[in-house]
Order: structure tokens, then C-alpha cells, then sequence
């Protein structure tokens, strides 16, 4: 990518995207030839002016919690109906967001319980959080 803009959004975006490299339009020719020769070689490249913002970045960003295997014990919709009951949805509010009855939402977080081993909501919460299938911050 070369661009005239060195903020942070746009190169993180670039990188989220999968650029191999970035420089400012502003580099000189010689750096601009010597990037196109490391992104040809399979290697990337960031102009020296972002390097400290991206890895400050980078050290900020929270660590993803490990995926708990228990989870595959589970079928697709067990999980979504869990994933939202760890983020706080009703039963009522889960049916509606995935267009079923408040009865087989009940059913399927029933089930992945059973599965799970899970005593009630309290704990389905918890272990959503601790697994690893809800992640700080998402909605």
C-alpha cells in the first residue's frame, strides 16, 4: 500500500485487510523500489514512520481467551443460543434475534447445558465468558 496518510486507522485497516506492506508516498524512490523487491520476495514491509504506533498497538490489544474443547460437544445452534445468553439476551430477545420460538431457544440452551454439565443460566454465563465463546467486549 502507499498512501499519503500515516494514521493509525488506515494502516491497521490495511494490515486487518491483508496488505503485504506500507509506505508513505513521501518515501524515497530507492526505498519505494527496495519495499516492491521485499513484498515481491514474500516478505512485508512498514515504513519506519508507523513501526512504533503499530507495535504499541499491537501490545495494547487484549489476548484472546483459548477456545474450551467442551465447545465442540456442542452443535451449531447450541452455541449461538449460549453465545447470546452470555452476553445478557433473554430467552425472548435470543428467540427474536435468531427468528425461533422462545420454547426451542429454551430447548437448545437445555441441551448444551446437559452437555456441559452446567447447573443453570449463572453458569452458562460464566463458562461463556471463561471459554472463550464470548469475548470481552462483543455485542
Amino acid at each position: 500500500m502507499l498512501t499519503t496518510f500515516d494514521e493509525e486507522a488506515i494502516v491497521h485497516g490495511a494490515l486487518r485487510a491483508g496488505v503485504a506492506g506500507s509506505l508513505l508516498k513521501v518515501s524515497p524512490p530507492e526505498q519505494l523500489l527496495e519495499a516492491l523487491r521485499e513484498v515481491a520476495a514474500g516478505r512485508g514491509l512498514l515504513d519506519p514512520a508507523v513501526v512504533p504506533r503499530v507495535i504499541g498497538r499491537y501490545a495494547r490489544a487484549p489476548q484472546p481467551l483459548p477456545r474450551d474443547p467442551a465447545l465442540d460437544k456442542l452443535t451449531g445452534r447450541e452455541s449461538e443460543v449460549l453465545a447470546l445468553v452470555g452476553r445478557g439476551l433473554s430467552n425472548s430477545e435470543i428467540a427474536g434475534r435468531l427468528y425461533l420460538g422462545e420454547t426451542t431457544v429454551k430447548t437448545h440452551l437445555g441441551r448444551a447445558l446437559d452437555k456441559l454439565g452446567l447447573r443453570d443460566r449463572s453458569q452458562a454465563i460464566t463458562f461463556a465468558c471463561e471459554s472463550g465463546l464470548v469475548r470481552p467486549g462483543e455485542n
